[in-house]
């Protein structure tokens, strides 16, 4: 009996026309339909932004859940998370509750924002059974050291009077004092992994301040306030943690949550690409798959695309396997030598000529869907 063919199909979104389970829903359709026997197991990916938990909940067989939480700004919003299929591991996206795009742009102002409602989200997830949260940073719109988040979690900032401070940045410099104890008991059995690729420090001329603030709306005034708050915020942490993570790599993530995350709560920071592989236990599948194809893509891909991003690392991962590799982009530029170095078989456009950009994103799945399509009936005529 002929071995049926078996594909692969682990991209990450096309930012702005199709997300990574869209792509693999077209994927599967086109290959089951063109190669009979064929057998396709599609894996979304992520970077541990925004998409990761829609990608995981639809890799693993889970499902989102949506509930009403603070917003960046104070408001009521509407905040999804997701609960992947094992039950016991939540995807909490900080985008979701307190994220830039929730601010209008005229109202940004970081040093009145606060990470709240992330707090919020992740005590919903816990409620719902998750023992493990991953946390996918990018896309804060608040400068708080995570310290919102933090309250919401039972973990109380004080200032000179005793008093609760309230949960935005603007308050950093009045804690004096941080008591953990208050902290919701359920937390001591939940593992929490921050996925960020972000390598900055807290503070200084790298830190989550100076290079993000400006963009969530800090004016020159407002940086250095902010810079002082975060600075003793760090002070007073170190004091109630016994550990200073002020200078570990990505501790300047979403305004410096990640140094929040790393100091209350023991978290563990790695790269999104990593947490989603390892979530998915890629090695294991790409090791025991039989695999006949692995097909990847992302919106653009170019000389830099061997440097650390999902479709280089993805290539290395099938190359010890000598699984052929398909890349499928958006744009593709520049010299490709390092991606085929790498292990990458191929590497085409879904778009077939000139097009504008906006028409090209309209139409991607469609493109997508001829290019399969084609790439099929190049597989049946052994080519």
């Amino acid at each position: 009996m002929t071995e049926p063919v078996r594909i692969l199909v682990a991209p990450d979104s096309f930012k702005g026309s199709i997300d990574a389970p869209e792509f693999c829903a077209i994927a599967e359709q086109v290959f089951s339909d063109g190669i009979p026997g064929c057998e396709v197991v599609g894996l979304p990916m992520a970077d541990g932004g925004e998409g990761t938990a829609e990608a995981l909940v639809r890799g693993t067989g889970g499902r989102m859940l949506t509930v009403t939480v603070r917003g960046p700004m104070g408001e009521q919003v509407q905040a999804a998370y997701g609960l992947l299929g094992d039950g016991s591991t939540a995807v909490v996206e900080m985008a979701q509750a307190s994220g830039l795009p929730l601010v209008p742009a005229a109202q940004r102002n970081p040093l009145l924002a606060g990470s709240y409602g992330t707090g919020e989200l992740i005590l919903a997830a816990i409620g719902q059974g998750a023992s493990h949260i991953i946390l996918g940073l990018g896309g804060s719109a608040t400068n708080d050291g995570g310290m919102g988040a933090l309250q919401a979690l039972g973990i109380h900032f004080q200032d000179a009077d005793g008093r609760l401070v309230p949960p935005v940045a603007e308050a950093l410099n009045r804690i004096v004092s941080a008591e953990v104890g208050g902290a919701d008991g359920r937390l001591a059995g939940v593992r929490f992994t921050i996925a960020s690729d972000v390598t900055n420090p807290l503070l200084g001329e790298r830190g989550a301040t100076a290079v993000y603030g400006p963009q969530k709306g800090a004016d020159q005034a407002g940086l250095e306030r902010l810079e002082q708050g975060l600075s003793q915020f760090a002070d007073i942490t170190t004091a109630a943690v016994g550990r200073d993570h002020r200078g570990d790599e990505g501790a300047g993530a979403a305004g410096g949550m990640g140094f929040g995350f790393l100091s209350y709560l023991g978290a563990s920071l790695r790269s999104g690409f990593e947490v989603i592989s390892d979530t998915y236990q890629l090695q294991q599948l790409l090791a025991a798959g039989r695999w006949h194809l692995l097909v990847t893509g992302e919106g653009q891909v170019d000389s830099q695309s061997v440097q650390g991003k999902l479709v280089g690392r993805i290539a290395g991962m099938a190359a010890v396997h000598s699984i052929p590799v398909f890349v499928i982009a958006g744009t593709v530029s520049g010299e490709l030598d390092e991606l085929y170095q790498a292990g990458v078989t191929s590497v085409t456009s879904i778009v077939p000529g000139p097009m504008a950009l906006e028409e090209a994103m309209r139409e991607a799945p469609t493109l997508l869907r001829r290019l399969l399509t084609d790439q099929c009936r190049l597989w049946r005529a052994g080519v």
